[in-house]
């Protein structure tokens, strides 16, 4: 999959994090239909196996957050006012995004801002000539704060409109407020939610827990879009970097490290040089992107000073001077209601070194093997008005991954697994509470182009974790998550649209079992026509 023929073309800037939502049940077929012999004009309308968003039984209040028509890169920009007639303590808050396209267009990306506030990342399915519609819904009650107040709105999903791409994107986004009342409580909702706006970061002096999150994307249309496919030399391949595929999103505080995570390995609806895999069931998360959590507790002490520190995020492996990666972060704030200045010291920072390797085998199927991990603890304590309370977040990260091609690269083939594991202990009064997730990425895909000018890409992608709560060593929580995409698709290259003779099978397993219950959902496609939407649970 030779990068310069890979490029999903995404155009320009980028967009973002909750739970994913390709389209409903409403918009799933009654019955699934005979598939065609190969894609026509049209197709059914893009859609994923992840669960709505639960709501509760509760009065609800719906405000429309942007309406616009994107054929350039001008944001839109709007205004947003709370809901009256829900309160201003919600149980939840639901933000829906529904959008149409026609015609051709690339896979774009966007970004939603209240009050500089990032609330939604997402990109763009590409569309059939007969248009299609999809949804994204994505709980954003954690935003409370932000929305207590009137704030300025900007969206942007960056195109390009012209004889040849003329699909314009055109979307609606609105919120929808769940009101608290009867049996129906508040969320536990951040107490403040502060956009760093450049690396300047003041936090109330109050603050008892921060967790910043980061919408990181590799994008833009270039080589950091496949950073998982980079090369160093001499491996002679079109996409080069000294680290190879190695890359780590670290951020720091006052220069010190404070967390790190592995990027997911977002693929797009026009990557891997196939959309024809991706027009009905997008990779997971394509839709909605997942911002990476770390939880800097440990430097609230620090943060609590009342003066303005440097947060910066920065993604290791990337050529110096390089672009290609947005990272717009959040951080959120609970406070102590029962004291107006928090103290307290960071008491512990342990940081492995970056362990990072790649090895390269000449052929006539040239080989790197890559191979990274990088491990941090940091801890601290904290005079609460509830007592102290220490906290250690622990974290490491790994990745492995093997990238073979040919001459030409007209057969590329990657099998990579990457790892993000954390926990982080909570130790004060009553026994200490550890929250543990263990993440696994992984990918497996190769594209061949045959002698007849054929391209045939196969590819299985998996996001999967294992999440625990323990209190003093007993587990009262868990849950076990298995997101599976596969798909197989073939066209003809060079040639005008209607000879391209597409074909392509694409399937998505989502199954989310726990101390809550379970969600089994199964799609299958063929050449476009949602063939299966079995639900197990």
């Amino acid at each position: 999959m030779r990068p310069q023929r890979i490029m999903s073309m995404i155009g320009g800037v980028v967009l973002a994090a909750g739970a994913l939502l390709g389209t409903g049940p409403a918009a799933v077929a009654a019955q699934p239909a005979e598939p065609p012999a190969e894609f026509g004009t049209d197709w059914h309308d893009p859609v994923t196996a992840a669960p709505p968003v639960a709501v509760p039984h509760a009065r609800s209040c719906q405000v429309t957050l942007a309406q616009a028509q994107f054929r350039d890169f001008t944001p839109y920009k709007g205004s947003y006012a709370p809901p009256k007639g829900c309160g201003d303590r919600w149980s939840k808050v639901v933000l829906r995004l529904d959008g149409n396209v026609k015609g051709r267009q690339y896979d774009r990306l966007g970004y939603l801002h209240v009050g500089g506030v990032e609330v939604l990342r997402t990109s763009t399915p590409e569309p059939s000539p007969d248009g299609i519609a999809w949804n994204v819904e994505k709980d954003v009650t954690r935003y409370s704060d932000t929305f207590r107040s009137a704030q300025p709105v900007e969206m942007l999903i960056g195109n390009v409109v012209d004889e040849t791409y003329t699909g314009v994107i055109d979307v609606k986004v609105t919120l929808t407020f769940y009101a608290a009342e009867g049996r129906v409580k508040p969320a536990a909702a951040p107490d403040k939610v502060l956009p760093l706006d450049g690396t300047a970061l003041t936090t109330p002096r109050n603050s008892e827990r921060i967790v910043a999150e980061v919408y990181a994307t590799g994008s833009g249309g270039g080589c950091e879009e496949f950073w998982y496919l980079a090369v160093p030399d001499p491996a002679p391949y079109s996409c080069k970097a000294a680290a190879g595929p190695n890359r780590e999103v670290r951020i720091k505080v006052d220069g010190q490290l404070a967390g790190i995570a592995s990027p997911f390995p977002n693929v797009w609806t026009g990557g891997w040089s196939n959309p024809f895999l991706w027009y009905v069931v997008p990779a997971p998360h394509a839709f909605d992107v997942r911002p990476i959590e770390y939880d800097l507790t440990p430097y609230a002490a620090l943060l609590n000073d009342g003066r303005a520190h440097r947060v910066e995020v920065s993604v290791a492996g990337v050529p110096e001077g390089q672009s290609g990666w947005s990272t717009p972060v959040n951080v959120l704030v609970w406070q102590d209601r029962g004291s107006e200045v928090v103290t307290g010291a960071l008491t512990r920072h342990d940081e492995s070194a970056p362990a990072d390797s790649t090895t390269y085998t000449p052929g006539t199927e040239p080989r790197l093997d890559a191979k990274a991990n990088h491990r941090l603890t940091t801890a601290g304590y904290l005079n609460t008005s509830h007592g102290r309370v220490t906290t250690t977040v622990a974290r490491g990260v790994t990745a492995d991954t093997v990238h073979r091609w040919t001459e030409g690269e007209n057969t590329d083939a990657l099998k990579g697994s990457w790892s993000d594991d954390s926990a982080v202990t909570t130790d004060g009064r009553g026994p200490a509470v550890t929250a543990r997730v263990h993440r696994t990425y992984t990918m497996d895909g190769t594209t061949t182009i045959g002698a007849d000018n054929r391209l045939r890409t196969v590819i299985t992608l998996g996001d999967l974790a294992d999440t625990a709560t323990l209190r003093g060593g007993r587990a009262t929580s868990f849950s076990y998550l298995d997101d599976t995409y596969r798909g197989d698709a073939s066209w003809t290259l060079n040639v005008p649209r209607d000879q391209r003779h597409a074909t392509g099978t694409s399937a998505e397993r989502y199954r989310l079992y726990g101390s809550d219950g379970c969600y089994d959902r199964s799609l299958k496609t063929a050449q476009g026509t949602l063939t299966e939407d079995l639900r197990r649970c």
